[in-house]
């Protein structure tokens, strides 16, 4: 059985930092692009970052300078540095694993974590 697992949301304020982690089992990781998506209330499901299986990296037009992505094949992890956020980035922010080696909408991704609520406060 496939898990994903995020941790590190949280409330902050803006131009905070945050660091998002996801823990991954039941898979071979290595062999999985892994990515972030967020969704705010009201709002679909928005790409945030990637990080393809074979080393490529893919950000989201808004996170690019903000954000980078991560991961560890010895930990089956993928990690989400957020810096400088704004109210803005408020949303819950999923992981997801796809057997895809470029970058795909949620619809690539053939599994996903339960997501974690990251806040941005004014």
């Amino acid at each position: 059985q496939v898990q994903l697992v995020e941790s590190g949301g949280g409330l902050v304020q803006a131009g905070d930092s945050l660091r998002l982690s996801c823990v991954a089992s039941g898979l071979t990781f290595r062999t999985y692009t892994m990515g972030w998506f967020r969704q705010a209330p009201g709002k679909e499901r928005e790409f945030v970052a990637a990080f393809s299986w074979i080393g490529d990296l893919y950000y989201g037009d808004s996170m690019k300078g903000r954000f980078t992505i991560s991961r560890d094949n010895r930990k089956n992890s993928v990690y989400l540095q957020m810096n400088m956020l704004k109210v803005d980035d408020t949303a819950v922010y999923y992981c997801a694993a796809s057997t895809a080696s470029r970058r795909v909408g949620p619809g690539g991704y053939d599994y996903w974590g339960q997501g974690t609520q990251v806040t941005v406060s004014s």
